[in-house]
């Protein structure tokens, strides 16, 4: 009986040894790969990013703010589905690889190389496919609906003061990685992706703020604003504050700090000390 296949989920120490393992894994894992793999995920969370923008659009003023929230939530998980089951890098989720950094099989330079190309290529993958949607002009469907919606969000984020922007990245990635996490108890793909959908549609639902996902949405607007001028002033948006140094300074820079604040030290240092700290090598 000892060779019986378990079917039953892992339990949490077990899960913090895939953790650890997975981790160390992706710190050694070629340039090359690990940029194209990002590369994908920024285009993944991306395509969340773009149905969820689509389902939002419309909804204000005709469904209760909550429900509407949780629709557009419901929606974005496709971005994380499709990086787990699908394979891929993601910045935010590869901050659980702090816990193999912490158990000393990941070294420091390794660790930040992982994050550095993995975030370079998320944002490439978000540019691109920000790109692609403009050239569709997805954005002019619903009667513009779409590209209304895509306007007031990426203005309503820059509107965040810094310390706001940490406080509301904090959040948002303990979620997702929290999301993560729940996904190495899978044993099937149904699994992963149930695990997967709660803790991302509480995020998105409650306005948290993701480095990755602000990647897209934001640029986008900024094309929008910058190579569509009439359609955007058609819009009505006030679009004053919508520029590439608001969003790199006033958003992108905090919720980042406040991503890896969530994802490093209220998940993985924590699961960490629970279960591997007596483990260290």
């Amino acid at each position: 009986m000892e060779n019986q296949i378990r079917i039953d989920a892992l339990l949490p120490s077990e899960m913090a040894q895939r953790a650890e393992t997975i981790g160390a894994a992706k710190a050694v894992m070629g340039a090359a790969t690990m940029f194209a793999l990002a590369v994908l995920a920024g285009a993944f969370i991306s395509l969340g990013a773009l149905f969820a923008t689509t389902t939002a659009a419309g909804t204000s003023g005709v469904l209760p703010f909550g429900v509407a929230k949780l629709l557009t939530g419901l929606v974005f998980c496709l971005g994380l589905i499709l990086v787990v089951v699908g394979g891929a890098e993601l910045f935010t989720g590869n901050n659980l690889i702090v816990m193999a950094w912490a158990s000393g099989k990941v070294s420091t330079r390794a660790l930040l190389r992982n994050w550095g190309i993995v975030y370079a290529g998320n944002f490439a993958g978000s540019i691109g496919t920000a790109v692609l949607v403009l050239l569709s002009k997805q954005y002019t469907f619903g009667g513009g609906a779409v590209g209304k919606t895509v306007l007031s969000i990426a203005t309503a984020k820059m509107q965040y003061g810094f310390v706001q922007a940490v406080a509301l990245g904090i959040l948002c990635n303990g979620l997702v990685c929290l999301a993560v996490w729940l996904t190495y108890s899978a044993r099937s793909t149904t699994d992963k992706i149930m695990a997967i959908v709660f803790p991302i549609t509480a995020f998105v639902a409650a306005g948290f703020e993701h480095s990755v996902a602000n990647m897209y949405f934001i640029p986008l607007g900024l094309f929008i604003k910058a190579f569509d001028v009439t359609w955007a002033t058609a819009s009505g948006v006030d679009l004053s504050s919508l520029t590439w140094e608001h969003f790199l300074v006033n958003n992108l820079l905090p919720v980042t700090i406040g991503n890896i604040i969530g994802g490093t030290v209220l998940v993985a240092l924590i699961y960490w000390f629970v279960y591997l700290r007596d483990q260290r090598t």
